[in-house]
């Protein structure tokens, strides 16, 4: 895949362009006991509100917490950033732990899993109906994998010169997000050698399987841990974030309008069989916030997401729709178990590199085969990724991994060299000599290496991510926060709670008519 524009980004000018792209981090990790059940404890109010709170809030589940990072300049920035947001929480959830696996630990029956609370406001109670309905649909169980999120934007000045550069009629922020998109097909083409490189969910407690169809094997004699051989990522497939109820949608890249069209038209057609569930229980209690497919844009389990930040009572497909897309989320990530944080620099530095590689590249339109060939390459890749055999489709046929892996990798050194020569070192070019490495079996993949690990101490997933999840934690207690830094984030926290009661006071009208207001968006998404 040639990339356009090569040569001119390379001048010295251009090149400091690539120093104005922003990244941030959104991690998710449960809280879990020192026994490594699932924290039965509401969320810490001394971690403030996760209705209001910028960088501390929580996902599906009251015990699964989520840390954003704003966006930033460089990886070791938002790396930084998201440490201190790690050890002020440890000073404030006693002896809890947080799981460093995507993969949770030992779950219970679906309503032990507590359901995430944001507060008696008409937003805060339609965050916590949409996670009901979640769990209505799927499972509470499914919702408690966790991962990691990068959000990743080019500068004004970028776009700018790119669009001076092809020589664009259009607006630039039309123009923008076109190219946006065009990168988002690009991306759908190849994630899978992202879930190669970086999954690291290759087996299971069996406690998350229990009482489901799965074809995993038992990893050791007492079956407490499930895998599959070849297996890179787990939390991808049919067991984790794969919908059943999903495969029947198609959602085009093709451009705004069409991703608006679609995903929209999910969201306000009835679904039969979450019709016949109905929008409240038989005591009158809401238990999803509506009978679509999707009950928001945020339900639909995409690789990769277009984004523009919502306003209070927008939605995320109303902010796309007057305003374009801002930035891109990359949701493919699993937790790193190997890291404190779940993600280092290196692997940002090659998303990175990824990412422009496939913005700079020719993005053919796509259709429904298309759409079909990237959803069974997830499936393969998930289960059999590191089978030296495994051939992906590609181009109507097939190719071998190792392959398509090595050509997409010599086509990304040329932009890891623009990036060093823009920072004046070396480190993009290293972070794609380890990937590099990964495709010619010289290192383990952190799937392998995990398996390998479990294997060589004789432990079953649940004892080898409970070992590690411990050792994460003394790495952040032994260095507690300095006194500015803490009371820095209690202010903060004092402060979320105080604007969720503004929130709270601030509400008009009735909840339903919220709601109504809300859906109405979608309507007009549509025209």
């Amino acid at each position: 895949m040639p990339h356009r524009h090569l040569a001119a980004l390379a001048q010295p000018q251009s090149l400091q362009l690539l120093k104005g792209i922003r990244r941030g981090i959104e991690k998710e990790s449960l809280r879990v006991t020192p026994d490594g059940d699932l924290a039965q404890t509401p969320h810490p109010a001394s971690l403030g509100s996760a209705l209001t709170h910028d960088c501390i809030t929580t996902d599906f589940s009251e015990a699964l917490l989520e840390f954003i990072t704003p966006p930033v300049a460089t990886p070791e920035e938002a790396l930084q950033i998201l440490d201190r947001i790690h050890r002020y929480t440890y000073s404030q959830i006693g002896d809890e732990r947080l799981w460093v696996n995507s993969m949770p630990a030992r779950i219970g029956a679906d309503p032990d899993i507590p359901v995430a609370r944001y507060g008696d406001s008409h937003s805060g109670t339609m965050k916590t109906i949409y996670r009901l309905g979640l769990g209505l649909r799927y499972g509470r169980t499914m919702q408690t994998i966790a991962g990691i999120h990068y959000n990743f934007s080019l500068p004004g000045d970028f776009w700018s010169w790119l669009h001076e550069r092809e020589g664009s009629d259009e607006p630039l922020g039309d123009f923008k997000t076109r190219r946006y998109f065009d990168l988002i097909r690009n991306f759908r083409r190849n994630y899978w050698l992202l879930i190669y490189l970086f999954g690291a969910a290759p087996a299971v407690c069996g406690s998350f399987v229990e009482g489901r169809e799965h074809g995993l094997e038992p990893f050791d004699s007492e079956g407490r841990s499930l895998y599959a051989p070849y297996a890179t990522s787990l939390r991808m497939g049919d067991l984790g974030y794969n919908s059943e109820a999903q495969q029947s949608l198609i959602v085009c890249y093709n451009d705004l309008c069409t991703y608006l069209s679609t995903l929209c038209a999910a969201i306000s057609r009835p679904y039969a069989p979450y019709h016949e569930l109905g929008v409240k229980d038989a005591g009158g209690h809401y238990q999803q916030l509506s009978t679509g497919l999707l009950q928001i844009e945020n339900e639909f389990y995409s690789p990769i997401r277009p984004k523009n930040p919502a306003k209070m009572g927008e939605t995320a497909l109303s902010a796309l729709a007057n305003r374009g897309v801002e930035y891109i989320e990359v949701r493919c990530l699993d937790l790193n178990p190997f890291s404190p944080l779940g993600i280092d620099a290196q692997q940002m530095r090659f998303l990175d590199c990824f990412l422009l590689h496939c913005l700079l590249g020719d993005s053919p339109k796509t259709d429904n085969a298309d759409y079909r060939a990237v959803q069974e390459n997830q499936n393969r890749i998930v289960y059999r990724g590191r089978d030296p055999e495994l051939k992906l489709i590609h181009n109507g046929g097939e190719q071998k991994l190792s392959v398509w892996a090595e050509r997409l990798l010599n086509e990304m050194a040329p932009l890891a060299d623009l990036f060093d020569s823009a920072w004046g070192d070396d480190d993009y070019r290293r972070s794609l000599e380890t990937q590099r490495a990964k495709v010619a079996g010289e290192t383990a993949t952190p799937a392998a290496h995990m398996l390998a690990e479990m294997k060589t101490h004789g432990q079953s997933f649940f004892q080898w991510a409970a070992d590690k999840a411990e050792q994460h934690r003394q790495y952040f207690i032994e260095r507690p926060l300095d006194e500015a830094s803490q009371n820095h984030f209690t202010q903060l926290a004092g402060e979320s709670l105080q604007k969720q009661r503004q929130v709270e006071a601030g509400d008009r009208g009735t909840f339903e008519d919220f709601l109504g207001q809300y859906y109405a968006q979608y309507i007009f998404c549509q025209r």
